[in-house]
């Protein structure tokens, strides 16, 4: 470890590094040796954390993080997000490319609905309203299912495109928190939200379309062989 190239900068011990953050003396030591934390050792043998990198990991001073709608993140930025995650996957999923306008439109405005109501679901102050809004989101995901099933997709199909688009979702909220000033604990509580509740939708999605039976073909294909065709 190097020591500090300037006697002005402030450093400080591990006792105090450790209160400062609240997590343990060997959480700061595993920190310090992955590199996370900028340190020194003394003569002595004793570390010395850099009082400034410590003040960036520590939460900001507020009852709760920015709301996500303040930063402009809204269903219409969500769906120019999946547009372009559209045209970069519908090479891989030949079933998309087989959907009809109407088909597409069906889907597209669900997909607006979903993300409203997962957007209120990660805005909510209050766990009720949370619950709420995630409930809403859950009854969308079923029918989205159903649906699915109605046009002909497969089980897997239905999972794997909800699967690759919900990867712009998640973009959409790291550009959102980064924007925001998100520190690091608002960040990561911030995404795992998220990630319950998008395996929340995803197992409405999968119930809804097991109790629906697969019956129709999308644009003219029967689903098995869409399957086929991406192998």
């Amino acid at each position: 470890m190097s020591h500090p190239t300037s006697p002005e900068q402030d450093w400080v011990g591990l006792s105090e590094a450790s209160g400062l953050l609240g997590v343990s003396p060997a959480t700061l030591r595993r920190w310090s040796d992955a590199g996370r934390l900028k340190v020194f050792t003394t003569p002595g043998g004793h570390r010395r954390f850099s009082r400034a990198a410590l003040q960036r990991l520590m939460p900001a001073d507020r009852p709760r993080r920015p709301s996500l709608g303040a930063a402009e993140l809204t269903p219409v930025r969500i769906a120019l997000s999946y547009r372009r995650a559209r045209r970069a996957v519908s090479p891989e999923l030949p079933w998309v490319l087989a959907l009809t306008d109407e088909q597409r439109a069906l889907f597209r405005e669900r997909g607006h609905t979903l993300a409203a109501e997962l957007l209120h679901y990660l805005d909510a102050s209050q766990p009720g309203s949370a619950a709420q809004h995630l409930s809403e989101a859950a009854v969308g995901a079923a029918e989205h299912g159903r649906t699915a099933a109605d046009l002909g997709l497969s089980l897997s199909q239905t999972v794997e495109g909800f699967l690759r688009f919900r990867a712009p979702f998640y973009h959409e909220l790291i550009v959102a928190a980064r924007r925001r000033g998100f520190d690091t604990g608002e960040t990561t509580e911030l995404m795992e939200l998220a990630e319950r509740g998008m395996d929340h939708l995803l197992l409405a999605t999968m119930s809804g379309h097991s109790a629906h039976p697969v019956k129709r073909r999308v644009g003219g294909a029967p689903a098995e062989q869409l399957e086929r065709g991406r192998r």
